[in-house]
């Protein structure tokens, strides 16, 4: 029964978590990418230390080379270990940080997001921000450093962060807390493998 139970609040917190497809690490195809380090990637895996010291991660790399499937089975390692994880993307946090400004509801978007102990955040840089957004987005990010765990996907790389941001300083410190204390993957090498999976 207690199985059960423990096997149930599993499936709810996946259930919870708004992940698009259930991408797991077994079935990740590191032979079609044969740039990326497996087995640095592997160790961060196992180790969990991502979870139990509130790592940071950070995956970069052109559009189809795996970033989301990867975040995704790091997310949901952390669920099936007992902790609270969401997934969404970039575009939808923004606006639901911004909508939440409209209808004063701020301060509850933010404790909710705040909430997880494991935040996927996908697709980092595909949209332009206002100014108010990289305020919110960056209030989200210095609340949760060294707290939680926050998982980023962007396909651009640091230094370019600038141009969707708008605002130099503020990058800069959000780029200092994300790395701080995080693993960065970097994939600029990699290979989209879209096409190989379309096959």
């Amino acid at each position: 029964e207690c199985r059960t139970k423990r096997e149930n609040a599993r499936l709810l917190r996946r259930q919870r978590a708004n992940i698009p497809e259930m991408l797991e690490m077994e079935t990740f195809p590191f032979s079609r990418q044969p740039k990326l380090d497996r087995k640095k990637i592997m160790s961060y895996y196992d180790r969990f230390d991502y979870m139990t010291k509130q790592r940071n991660m950070v995956w970069l790399g052109p559009t189809g080379c795996g970033k989301t499937g990867l975040a995704t089975a790091f997310l949901l390692q952390a669920i099936d270990r007992g902790q609270r994880g969401y997934f969404v993307t970039f575009p939808q946090l923004l606006q639901e940080l911004f909508q939440s400004l409209a209808d004063r509801s701020e301060g509850k978007v933010l404790r909710r997001y705040l909430s997880y102990d494991c935040l996927v955040i996908d697709e980092v840089g595909y949209v332009e921000v206002e100014a108010a957004q990289v305020g919110q987005f960056f209030t989200l990010m210095h609340k949760r450093h060294k707290k939680k765990t926050t998982i980023i996907t962007s396909n651009l790389g640091f230094v370019e962060w600038g141009s969707f941001l708008h605002n130099l300083q503020l990058t800069a410190a959000l780029i200092d807390r994300l790395t701080e204390n995080s693993h960065v993957i970097n994939m600029k090498h990699c290979t989209s493998l879209r096409d190989k999976l379309d096959e």
